[in-house]
């Protein structure tokens, strides 16, 4: 479990690292809150782009939301939110 535990905090110190390079780069970026485990990274413009379906697995895994729940409530409250200029870049993996 120590195992689990030290790769879950390294995980974490990465992504708030990445973070602050975001912000450095464009202190204007916009986070898609609550959902900082799918970060993928940033654009060249300083957006920064999550994965879709890491955002999808955290609402059915946190949320308790079915697979079709997660599409429609990500398809309807996230991906179609404009938030001015650097609204964040949503990545499609297959």
């Amino acid at each position: 479990m120590d195992i689990i535990k030290e790769l879950k905090e390294d995980r974490r110190k990465r992504l708030e690292e990445l973070k602050e390079i975001i912000v450095e780069h464009n202190p204007e970026a916009m986070f898609a809150h609550g959902h900082d485990d799918a970060i993928m990274g940033y654009s060249s413009d300083g957006r920064v782009i999550y994965s879709v379906n890491q955002i999808r697995e955290t609402l059915v895994e946190r949320d308790g939301m079915t697979h079709d729940e997660a599409i429609e409530f990500f398809g309807h409250n996230i991906e179609c939110a404009y938030v001015g200029e650097y609204t964040p870049i949503y990545m499609y993996e297959e």
